[in-house]
């Protein structure tokens, strides 16, 4: 469902409360979910209180949850608030991509431009290796700096180029990112004309090929403590997990698969006994069978639950083994 008019809004929110009622271990993303349609729906208020809920329970995603509540609280007047959240979390420096993009679109928003170079640019010598794979939620980071540094008149660096290797746009990212593209709106010139139709339809694309994508493709993974207990109630699935090893050498390599073929946003998600249970009684099917638990993979993901792969940089393998990513699968 993606609502159009205010109403549609609340009424989605609604409908996310009582979702994340319903799945307790879920609670965080939904009621994430559920607060930006209530902004959505202009009750930016109500939106602040689920996000105090959500801080006042040590949510998993403290820094995301800081990020959104600054860009709301921005949005109606709370201007100073805001900027004292944006600037802890600046100096806490978070290892996640989401909360950077915020904050540094956040500040563009608000004509902080410099502020908002410094953020993006933080987040990328963070986050970001030159040479390095770049995991798909930072292309943003990526992109976003390279549209303030158009409008603050800087040259190209490294980071621009590995920008325009990211950019799924039809159109390049200097044609995307002209601070002069206004004025060909109101040209006589119908080549001007023509050209900037062209590139708001690239930039209509990159927005639709987002949306149909709203969360990552996720593939499930199971901790070796439950997936014990999964064969222990259910020997038929053995043959999907002939071990615990098996099963992450199966995940990584059926992830780096997709990553070949082309599939961008990939993520894993995690799964427990009594949700797949609970998932298959709501499906009024056995968890016994094996068709079910991409089926599950896909609801985890749907409710926020995936991470994303491969983890960036500083991060700690997926595996939960505590050690990097390359240091667990072999990453040069």
């Amino acid at each position: 469902m993606r609502p159009d008019m205010p109403a549609d809004h609340t009424t989605e929110a609604e409908r996310l409360l009582r979702t994340a009622a319903q799945y307790p271990e879920d609670h965080e993303p939904l009621l994430l979910q559920a607060a930006a349609h209530l902004e959505l729906a202009g009750d930016r208020h109500r939106a602040t209180g689920l996000y105090d809920t959500l801080l006042a329970a040590s949510p998993d995603h403290p820094h995301l949850v800081k990020a959104l509540q600054a860009a709301n609280l921005w949005e109606y007047g709370h201007e100073a608030e805001a900027r004292a959240i944006i600037d802890g979390l600046r100096a806490a420096a978070p290892l996640d991509p989401a909360p950077w993009e915020i904050v540094a679109e956040t500040l563009e928003a608000h004509d902080e431009l410099e502020a908002a170079h410094d953020s993006f640019t933080s987040a990328v010598n963070l986050l970001l290796n030159p040479g390095e794979e770049v995991p798909y939620p930072t292309h943003a980071l990526l992109i976003g700096r390279h549209r303030v540094r158009r409008m603050l008149g800087l040259e190209h660096d490294d980071w621009d180029g590995l920008a325009d290797r990211v950019n799924p746009a039809s159109v390049t990212l200097d044609e995307l990112h002209d601070p002069k593209r206004l004025w060909s709106l109101g040209s006589d010139n119908p080549a001007e004309l023509q050209a900037e139709i062209t590139r708001l339809r690239a930039e209509l694309g990159s927005y639709r090929t987002a949306l149909s994508r709203p969360f990552p493709v996720a593939v499930l993974r199971w901790t070796e403590p439950e997936l014990r207990e999964l064969l222990a109630a259910y020997p038929s699935l053995t043959a999907e997990y002939p071990s615990h090893e098996a099963h992450l050498a199966q995940l990584e390599s059926s992830l780096r698969d997709l990553s070949t073929t082309g599939t961008p946003n990939l993520g894993i998600v995690t799964g427990t006994l009594p949700s797949y249970e609970a998932f298959a009684a709501s499906e009024s099917t056995t968890p016994a069978d094996p068709a079910l638990l991409p089926q599950y993979a896909t609801t985890l993901a749907a409710r926020g639950r995936a991470t994303p792969w491969p983890p960036s940089r500083n991060a700690s393998c997926w595996c939960g083994s505590g050690r990097a990513y390359r240091e667990c699968h072999g990453v040069a």
